[in-house]
């Protein structure tokens, strides 16, 4: 019994033991484990948990870098940059969206159609991806914002650069304007998908969008360290991104302004250019639109009514709308007959108002006719019937070749426009190609007067004009700024040596003219190339339109100017929409009985000043009647102010 019990007792004493060893061994375990733990921590892995740490506390954000700016000639800012406050939200971040939003609008004031669209916008997004929540905060909202962060976890206040266009309608179809980037810009290039944040805007149209990759400049790099609630409370590093390129351009801002004055409740265009460089000083497309209606997202209604506005605002078109010439087309006419040796200069045609051919009425603007006219008068007078039968000797061939020599049918400014259209020169060839079928006579008589199939844009007709004025030499027009620009002085020289090497090469070659013009448009020329056979043909054309201008009979005669210094040469165009009735003719309704949309357009084509020119224009106001009452007004009124600007670019010149 005895010794029973201490068997008992000794076997639960081992046990006890047993039990204290592997107690005391898994405490050693822990203990160890926690030591060999805290050492992984504090020694083995202190950089991973450090940076972990550091991602809760610091933050990191790519900034929308700065759009490099538009200058005009004189260092003008047209389209700058400004300091725009925005919010952003990442919804994946933010534990209750809808609480966020109503706690948002309560702050903001903003109205329950808003918060619905950014409810709607949530949907079509990826979690991750940010939501804008304002476009552009005033200060106030700003740092309310930024006082009641706390309260608004997943909220993010952002400082970014905004477009603005200061000089707003004038510029807009030159600049364009920039919106926020769209899935297509981040696909189609690659620079901005690199550089692509949120809120990040770019070109979408204009010279906005041609010079997109000089213009976006790199993104800034911003760290800071923010507390338990997200709001920064420090700074830590920037790294500054570099700005884009400034982009210089030809245009003058006041010549430019006075275009959008002139322009003003019409439809319509004007350009103007330096004949001998080229320059671009005005080139204005009415009526326009406020680019910077565009930065924040326009209103859907606003957008509506600049859709449907029937003088169709959106299109540019001194590049973009095509018309025909109308009487603007009868100096080419002119010299392409002299040219080819087709007509006399002194040949006399009888007008009377009117011709038959082949059962076929053809008309002058001018009912009971001219009178006997010589080619001078006639293009003096714009006799209609002198140029039917100008045309017909020539051939429509022959005037298609002169008319693309000097600017017509090609684009003017391609590389800079990708909207800008080539227009229609049509001759025989092409009719067949394009329509498949035979060139008629009574289509030679109205492409003479620059009607029928006949097209051009503004600017072409300014080229044209241009490269008339100068004296019949090649040029390049161009509305950036570029380096090593040519002097006057030195332009006029080498138009000199070009005249002298191009009359040695026609001695050696055929004098077939025909030929020759064919060749030049198959082989590129160098600028200031002369357009000419015989420069007394280039001189004839340029009297004749100064005596349309300046002496009685004249079609812009009113318009004259008397003063030698702006006194200036042009001719009248006037380019009919719809085909004339013989009932309409007889009634020679006044313009005010016409429907605006059944009116000609109205057209001019001028150079000055005459004694020494430096500059070309063409101005087209849609629907105005006629060239001499409609457009030759504006030519004259823009004539004064670009002379009066000449001294102050000649000053820059030499400065430059």
């Amino acid at each position: 019994m005895i010794s029973g019990g201490h068997d008992t007792g000794f076997n639960k004493l081992k046990t006890i033991n047993r039990r204290m060893f592997i107690f005391s061994a898994a405490k050693a375990v822990i203990f160890f484990g926690i030591v060999g733990r805290l050492f992984s921590l504090q020694i083995s892995e202190n950089k991973k948990y450090l940076t972990l740490s550091d991602k809760n506390r610091l933050r990191e954000t790519r900034l929308p870098p700065i759009r490099g700016e538009f200058k005009d000639y004189f260092g003008n800012t047209i389209a700058g940059n400004l300091k725009v406050y925005q919010l952003h939200v990442i919804p994946e971040q933010v534990e209750d969206f809808r609480s966020l939003l109503i706690r948002l609008r309560d702050i903001l004031k903003f109205d329950n159609k808003t918060l619905s669209k950014i409810f709607a916008k949530k949907k079509t997004q990826k979690p991750w991806e940010t939501i804008v929540i304002s476009e552009n905060l005033s200060w106030d909202e700003f740092s309310k914002i930024n006082f009641y962060l706390h309260e608004l976890p997943g909220a993010k206040p952002v400082i970014t650069v905004g477009r603005s266009y200061p000089y707003g309608e004038s510029y807009t179809h030159v600049l364009g304007y920039v919106s926020q980037a769209s899935v297509n810009d981040l696909v189609n290039n690659k620079v901005i998908k690199e550089r692509n944040v949120p809120g990040l805007r770019v070109g979408k149209s204009g010279l906005e969008k041609k010079f997109e990759n000089e213009l976006i400049g790199t993104n800034s790099i911003q760290r800071y360290e923010v507390n338990a609630f997200g709001k920064r409370i420090n700074q830590i590093d920037f790294k500054e991104g570099s700005k884009g390129q400034t982009i210089n351009l030809t245009i003058d801002t006041e010549i430019q302004k006075l275009t959008s004055d002139l322009l003003r409740d019409k439809a319509g265009s004007i350009s103007v250019m330096d004949i001998y460089t080229g320059d671009i000083i005005a080139m204005n497309s009415s009526p326009s639109f406020d680019p910077n209606l565009f930065l924040y997202g326009i209103d859907e209604k606003l957008w509506n009514s600049i859709k449907s506005d029937p003088l169709n605002p959106l299109l540019n078109k001194t590049v973009s709308g095509l018309y025909s010439p109308g009487s603007t087309i009868k100096p080419i006419v002119a010299l392409s007959a002299l040219e080819n040796d087709v007509i006399r200069p002194d040949k006399q045609v009888k007008c009377e108002g009117k011709v038959e051919m082949y059962g076929e009425k053809y008309h002058c603007w001018k009912k009971k006719g001219h009178g006997f006219m010589s080619l001078k008068n006639s293009i003096k007078q714009s006799c209609d019937i002198y140029f039917y039968e100008l045309a017909r000797l020539l051939g429509v061939d022959r005037l298609s070749i002169t008319a693309k020599k000097f600017g017509l049918g090609t684009k003017v400014l391609g590389e800079y426009f990708e909207n800008e259209k080539e227009g229609i020169v049509p001759s025989t060839e092409w009719k067949k190609e394009i329509l498949g079928q035979n060139w008629y006579l009574g289509e030679t008589f109205i492409t003479g007067i620059g009607q029928g199939y006949i097209q051009t844009n503004p600017l072409q007709l300014c080229l044209m004009t241009a490269q008339l004025a100068n004296g019949g030499y090649k040029i390049y027009p161009k509305i950036r700024v570029g380096q090593n620009q040519k002097s006057y002085e030195s332009i006029k020289r080498i138009m000199k040596e070009n005249e002298i090497e191009a009359r040695e090469e026609a001695k050696e070659k055929d004098n077939a003219l025909i030929k020759a013009t064919e060749e030049f448009l198959k082989v590129e020329k160098k600028e200031h190339q002369p357009l000419y056979r015989n420069p007394e043909n280039i001189n004839f054309v340029l009297d004749a339109m100064f005596k349309s201008t300046n002496e009685i009979y004249g079609t812009s005669y009113s318009s004259r100017i008397d003063d030698p210094k702006y006194q200036f040469a042009g001719k009248t165009g006037t380019s009919q929409v719809k085909r004339i009735t013989e009932e309409e003719r007889e009634l020679d309704l006044d313009i005010s009985q016409i429907p605006y949309k059944n009116r000609d357009h109205a057209w001019f084509i001028a150079f000055g000043p005459y004694e020494n020119p430096r500059y070309a224009m063409s101005v087209l106001v849609e629907h105005g009647g006629s060239g001499s009452k409609a457009a030759a007004p504006i030519a004259q009124k823009l004539m004064r102010a670009v002379v009066d600007r000449h001294e102050e670019r000649t000053k820059r010149n030499i400065m430059v």
